[in-house]
């Protein structure tokens, strides 16, 4: 029974993956393009989910600040995710909706990229940073599930993964997220050495 089912998720992960490759390479690629012409153009990355997606926020900031394959200058990303004390005023004094809006605010700047982060493409905290993010004259992108939801509509580049089970979600924007950090590094950093 419990190997039954242990196969019955990797088969799944395996479809969802698959499905990824089918479907979402030309949506990645562009993802990579529009994330590289950000970081040439001297301005940074801002990156923001709930919950298991605000984990892959950190991943994703911290795999551009540090490195991800290859040894070489590090990446301005931000993970809006990270800052208690803001997060905590900032949901206690405006109300939960606007944790990444005001940070946003604060933080970017026009040229910027901001990245959303949500399993059901319906989180109004993204929702929300994202529209902010629009009228400041940065540029978004959004990794997003359940068929895309209302964020769906919201960003330059919706990346949804073909699923509607959080956990297959999860894995697949971890594995789109593995893949921008090494495409970034090839495009970016090109004849560097791996560390």
């Amino acid at each position: 029974m419990m190997l039954d089912s242990i196969r019955v998720q990797l088969q799944e992960q395996r479809e969802v993956l698959l499905r990824i490759e089918n479907e979402l390479a030309g949506e990645i690629a562009e993802a990579v393009a529009m994330i590289a012409a950000t970081f040439s153009a001297g301005n940074k990355l801002l990156i923001m989910g709930n919950g298991g997606s605000a984990a892959d926020a950190q991943h994703f900031a911290a795999e551009m600040v540090g490195r991800f394959m290859l040894e070489r200058r590090p990446l301005p990303a931000i993970a809006l995710t990270t800052d208690t004390s803001a997060l905590t005023a900032i949901g206690n004094d405006y109300g939960f909706d606007t944790i990444f809006s005001r940070q946003v605010e604060a933080l970017a700047a026009a040229g910027d990229m901001v990245i959303g982060i949500s399993t059901s493409g319906n989180s109004a905290n993204i929702a929300l940073a994202l529209q902010s993010a629009r009228s400041i004259g940065c540029r978004t992108i959004a990794l997003l599930g359940k068929g895309g939801g209302s964020i769906n509509g919201l960003v330059d580049l919706p990346i949804v993964v073909p699923s509607a089970v959080t956990p297959r979600i999860q894995e697949g924007h971890i594995t789109i997220i593995h893949i921008l950090c090494d495409l970034l590094e090839r495009t970016l950093f090109a004849g560097e050495v791996a560390g």
